[in-house]
């Protein structure tokens, strides 16, 4: 399974916010992700806004689209999109820059 990194700037006046959002995901966005092949996903958030996520799929861009394809991912996405800057006009799930990764420990 491959893993990805990814960044998006988070707007400092709403990190609150967005953390409290993300501690109570809807039970049917966890359910998505999970049926759409999204594994092992994590999000950090740095004192300044700048977050960090992490997850493992077979392929990324089919994990997406079949994410795109879910009522509830547009529902989440509309609402998550005011907490983000530097996305011009795309939402979040399109606009995050992929990392590359450059070490891997348990990698060759």
């Amino acid at each position: 399974m491959a893993r990805y990194c990814f960044c998006l700037q988070v707007k400092p006046e709403r990190m609150t916010e967005y953390a409290q959002r993300h501690r109570a995901v809807w039970p049917e966005m966890r359910q998505a992700l999970t049926d759409t092949g999204w594994r092992n996903y994590s999000l950090f958030l740095r004192d300044d806004g700048l977050l960090i996520g992490y997850v493992e799929a077979d392929d990324l861009e089919a994990a997406q689209a079949a994410m795109a394809r879910t009522e509830v991912n547009a529902r989440w996405q509309a609402e998550m999109a005011g907490f983000f800057t530097g996305l011009d006009g795309r939402g979040p799930d399109e606009g995050f820059q992929l990392l590359t990764e450059v070490f891997h420990l348990e990698g060759k």
